[in-house]
């Protein structure tokens, strides 16, 4: 190992998104020495793609609003199969980091009394989205980046981590990786590990998300011997961009839904009306107008349709597409244009203007927008203990959409970057706790196991002929998409789990020409063994979960069965795996909530 450049820290955070940036700061804050490693540029995470809001019960719109109604809506949207402690966390936490970030420089839209203002969003009884136009996430980013640069945190740029490592003991004790642009290995030392590496996405053919989504920190975590939790719930978000194709699948806001925009078919009908509760239908009015008043009169007007749940209206869409109401390139209409002066949407929602403008040569002040679901987010993602952020493997942590349990099967617009926020903060702190509990330094990493991951990597290179991991990428997004996407059925997700043994042992004959600077094929090889783990777990966890719930959507089970709403399921595979070896899935009983937050929903119901 002397050979190889190596860097030891107290803690080490691998991801620069939000969680990972706001665990950088408190873990630094505790006066420890502190690296960020990230795969992409600082300031280049899929956190700026949450362009709404950061759900907050601030009451600054609706004084009504608190956080048990906040916690109520979030264990609701992820139909209970939530963690209570980490959705009762989240909801009382939320305010106080939005604040936080307002003392550190964000700037927030504001009512007219000069409080910061809140928008709608789906599934919140209230306005509670603190936001900055539809640039949040991008603010977010920027005001965490200038605070975490201030404090002089170490950052290693363009760098991708392959293996996390552990002692004797079983505790983690450092990483290895790669520089992408020259191909030169590093190790890093460390007390602990934050993991905010993200999402998944890019596993699936439409995607909003960027390119470096291909589930690394929950590969790594569960090769470490971490537990992960409901990989089966993915969101599909219910408007990403259709067209053009090079564009397919890039985020519009809900914030365009949550601001007055409606959803409508190829005959020009707002459909929503059509799958709301049966309560709600207004199967009687003779136009656009007396429906939405007559679903006001019965909702307090707090929620037009389109902002139910994203799996309940990413359904509705996928359904007036299959049914033959869909847009000309395969998505449906969504119209702010009748409902907004320009002004207004120039105004409130300046980077879709431009997005659509620049992208799609569409004016949406003056035309709708096609739209259509796209794999977003997911709910899943490596087991946690709620109070600290800490897994199952000593001196690993995780926050941020890289863990489970926050949002149950569904996950609520906002609630990601107030998540990241509550979750970062207490990454950092969980970490700092336990490196401060440590007697000793650094445990030594093993030059063996370090030399074996490396030629793992490596190996590729050694093959003239084999598999083209283009191709085996691609093969992978199309076969994800068509049996392991918004709709699933048993045959389905057989079949998907055949392929993906074929793509596993095809995996392990990936042949890549060149060297490596600057080799974009062996940086997507060091990907592929991520995803096809993700995949697996994702797959397996649809098969097994059979009923539909938020982001699970079994058409052969399409109700949601109460015995499956009291377990989760938790994959496993012994430290030391890899994608090539079997992961382990179960079945574990939900954790039982205490009897004064059952009140919260009994109170709601009288």
């Amino acid at each position: 190992m002397s050979e190889l450049e190596h860097h030891d820290y107290d803690v080490i955070i691998i991801g620069a998104g939000g969680a990972g940036l706001r665990a950088a700061i408190e873990a630094k804050t505790r006066g420890l020495k502190v690296a960020l490693v990230c795969k992409s540029l600082l300031g280049k995470a899929h956190t700026v793609m949450a362009e709404g809001g950061v759900a907050a019960a601030m009451g600054n719109v609706y004084a009504e609003d608190n956080w048990k109604v906040h916690f109520r809506d979030t264990m609701r949207g992820g139909k209970m199969l939530n963690h209570w402690r980490m959705a009762q966390l989240h909801a009382q936490e939320s305010p106080d980091r939005v604040q936080e970030l307002e003392a550190w420089g964000a700037l927030f839209d504001r009512t007219k009394d000069g409080k910061i203002l809140q928008r709608d969003f789906g599934g919140h009884r209230f306005a509670r989205l603190a936001h900055v136009g539809d640039r949040t996430g991008l603010e977010l980013i920027r005001t965490l980046q200038q605070k975490a640069v201030s404090m002089d945190i170490d950052v290693f740029m363009e760098c991708k981590v392959i293996r996390l490592t552990t002692g004797s003991d079983g505790a983690v004790n450092g990483a290895v990786a790669y520089w992408r642009p020259t191909g030169e290995f590093v190790t890093f030392g460390a007390k602990a590990v934050v993991l905010a590496t993200g999402g998944v996405g890019k596993s699936w053919k439409y995607t909003s998300n960027s390119w470096e989504s291909t589930g690394d920190g929950h590969a790594i975590a569960l090769w470490a011997g971490a537990g992960l939790i409901d990989m089966e719930c993915v969101q599909f978000h219910p408007t990403g961009m259709v067209w053009p194709l090079s564009v397919r699948g890039i985020l519009v806001t809900e914030g365009v839904r949550g601001d007055g925009g409606v959803l409508r078919n190829s005959d020009g009908k707002r459909f929503m009306f059509e799958y709301v509760a049966d309560m709600f239908r207004a199967e009687t009015a003779e136009s656009e107008e007396e429906a939405d008043k007559w679903y006001d009169d019965h909702t307090a007007g707090r929620r037009p349709p389109e902002l139910l749940p994203r799996d309940e209206v990413a359904r509705s869409i996928n359904s007036e597409v299959k049914a033959g109401r869909g847009s000309p390139h395969g998505g449906v209409f969504l119209d702010i244009a009748s409902r907004r002066t320009a002004e207004d949407i120039r105004k409130r929602l300046p980077s879709m203007y431009h997005q659509f403008m620049e992208l799609a040569g569409v004016d949406i002040t003056r035309e709708a927008m096609e739209v259509g679901p796209t794999c977003h987010y997911i709910m899943g993602g490596v087991q946690v203990e709620p109070d600290t952020a800490a897994t199952a493997v000593p001196g690993l942590f995780a926050a941020g959409e890289v863990a489970g349990g926050m949002h149950g099967s569904n996950r609520l617009g906002g609630n990601s970057l107030s998540d990241l926020l509550v979750f970062g903060r207490r990454a950092g702190l969980g970490a700092a706790d336990y490196v401060e509990g440590l007697s000793g330094g650094n445990t030594a990493m093993d030059a063996t196991l370090v030399q074996e991951y490396i030629d793992e990597a490596l190996e590729p290179f050694s093959r003239d002929e084999g598999e083209n991991p283009y191709d085996l990428q691609y093969e992978l997004q199309e076969m994800m998409q068509a049996n392991v996407g918004i709709i699933r059925t048993q045959s389905e997700l057989d079949y998907a789990l055949e392929k993906l043994d074929e793509f596993k042992e095809r995996a392990g004959r990936l042949a890549i020409k060149g060297g490596r600077v600057y080799n974009p094929g062996w940086n997507l090889a060091t990907d592929l063994p991520s995803m096809l783990t993700v995949s697996t777990c994702v797959a397996q966890g649809a098969r097994d979960r059979k009923e539909s719930r938020g982001g699970q959507t079994r058409e052969d089970f399409p109700k949601a069965d109460p015995e499956f709403g009291k377990i989760n399921f938790v994959q496993r595979q012994p430290a030391g795996g890899s994608f090539a070896d079997e992961i382990k899935i179960s079945p574990e009983p939900l954790p039982e909530m205490p009897e004064e937050l059952m009140a919260i929903f009994e109170e709601a119901n009288k």
